[in-house]
């Protein structure tokens, strides 16, 4: 069965200093996990400050948190703030390697970044990504859910500065919650399903804060979490889920123009607008990742991942 799997870099991982202990190793994820929010928003913070306060001058101090979520929703839409945000969080994946590296002092190929495939794994990655997001915005888009159309102007060179943020910002994550979390719980020798289910729920949840958060965009994100282990699983290296991970944003928020994760809405090549005032159709505030359509695209994604998992297993498994 999949779920028995082991992956090479696991037996990397496994070389780890680190503790064995589950309880601990949550812990200590915990406190890197702070460390990067800390670092990343170094930056946001810098890029932000002055726009920020200036749309805060007049604010209404009986409504102060209602008024600073929106002006910082309407700032955040500012690519000039938006880029740099993305940028910054190239200290996820610094902090996340040399955590693994010079603290439980393992190779970083134990973190899925291998040089063998990388390329093909990579671009193969970009493909399904931006398949699976265009799948969804179609079944939206077909069941009237949604309605997609062209916008006017297109500023080309910013979108292209979005595809470098959203290279840095999706490989980010991979790093944190993957090519560290998943590898240390896997190289501790605990069950696959461990790992899987761990790192999908803390994935999810690191989202909670985001406008819109609620049932759906919960399951959403495990179900996204646990497609993303099973794929990295499955290839044995990080560069293709991180190639998944970031076309899905870059899709979904620059050529179809919707809200990633609940984020302001910037420069698209098409804009995606709701036509029905489902939530469960729409995603509501938390865009379309929120949406039933997500949920049926994942639920297809994860099975086509188990079933090649499964024959891989097999294949690997010593005749009886």
């Amino acid at each position: 069965m999949m779920l028995n799997y082991r992956p090479k870099m696991f037996d990397e991982a496994s070389k780890s200093h680190a503790s064995k202990k589950l309880f601990v190793i949550i812990l200590c994820f915990i406190a890197v996990f702070i460390v990067v929010i800390v670092l990343e928003s170094l930056v946001s913070g810098i890029v932000s400050w002055t726009p920020l306060k200036d749309e805060l001058a007049n604010a209404d101090t009986e409504h102060i948190w209602q008024e600073s979520m929106e002006a910082s929703k309407k700032v955040m839409s500012d690519p000039k703030i938006m880029v740099p945000t993305l940028i910054g969080t190239v200290f996820g994946t610094l902090t996340a390697m040399f955590y693994c590296r010079f603290i439980e002092m393992r190779p970083i190929r134990s973190m899925g970044a291998v040089k063998k495939r990388c390329i093909p794994d990579y671009l193969i990655g970009l493909v399904i990504g931006a398949a699976l997001m265009t799948a969804i915005v179609a079944m939206s888009n077909l069941t009237g859910a949604s309605k997609t159309v062209m916008c006017e102007k297109v500023e080309y060179g910013t979108i292209a500065l979005f595809l470098l943020g959203f290279f840095v910002q999706g490989m980010s994550e991979e790093f944190i919650f993957r090519g560290y979390l998943l590898t240390t719980i896997g190289g501790a020798g605990y069950h696959t399903a461990v790992g899987v289910g761990i790192t999908s729920v803390g994935f999810a949840l690191a989202h909670a804060a985001n406008p819109g958060f609620g049932a759906v965009p919960f399951i959403n994100l495990t179900m996204f979490g646990v497609f993303a282990a099973l794929y990295m699983i499955l290839t044995d290296s990080i560069w293709g889920v991180s190639a998944i991970h970031s076309i899905w944003n870059f899709t979904q928020g620059n050529l179809y123009g919707i809200s990633v994760s609940g984020s302001a809405d910037t420069e698209s090549v098409m804009r995606t607008s709701a036509v029905s005032e489902k939530a469960w159709l729409t995603g509501g505030e938390f865009g379309i990742e929120g949406s039933i359509f997500t949920t049926v695209a994942l639920g297809i994604g994860i099975a086509a991942v188990l079933f090649l998992l499964n024959k891989k297993a097999a294949k690997a498994a010593p005749a009886q």
